[in-house]
């Protein structure tokens, strides 16, 4: 039987896909932010993308699932809502995963949301700069579709937040 410790639940939880991203674990969203081990019993806080986030639920359940299956319980999953979430905390690995599966990585923030989201955008696709923004709303609240002008491509940018 494995350790119950929080290096464990930390490992588990780098196996969960994001329901929307799947390629990107809950941990390099940055979703979960906490873990507390005591025994069996496990702590985890998620600080969801957005408040109202579809899919909080899945990502809860998920967590109850994967730890349960590794014999932790009980296990509380609670949600963060003090602290908003922000792309500025995707480390460059997870940025370049983005990139692979031709999805944008969002720019580091300024302090000026609109000229962020005015900024140009490089096609993950051909790196190219000759993109123009399709639709403001992309497949998820947290992106964008852009198409590009050099390889014909249309994809997805995640949104600075």
């Amino acid at each position: 039987m494995p350790e119950r410790t929080v290096d464990r639940v930390w490992e588990l939880l780098r196996t969960i896909p994001d329901p929307e991203i799947p390629v990107i674990s809950l941990v390099d969203l940055r979703v979960v932010t906490d873990v507390r081990v005591s025994g069996s019993a496990v702590d985890v806080v998620l600080r969801p993308t957005f408040s109202g986030c579809p899919a909080l639920e899945h990502m809860r359940e998920e967590v109850g699932r994967v730890l349960r299956a590794d014999g932790f319980d009980p296990i509380r999953v609670t949600v963060d809502l003090t602290r908003s979430w922000t792309t500025d905390d995707l480390d460059a690995s997870t940025r370049e995963r983005l990139r692979g599966i031709g999805i944008a990585p969002p720019p580091m923030r300024s302090h000026d949301l609109a000229f962020d989201l005015a900024a140009p955008v490089s096609c993950p696709h051909c790196g190219s700069a000759e993109t123009t923004l399709d639709s403001a709303f992309g497949s998820t609240l947290c992106k964008q579709i852009f198409f590009c002008r050099s390889c014909r491509q249309s994809f997805d940018r995640f949104k600075p937040l």
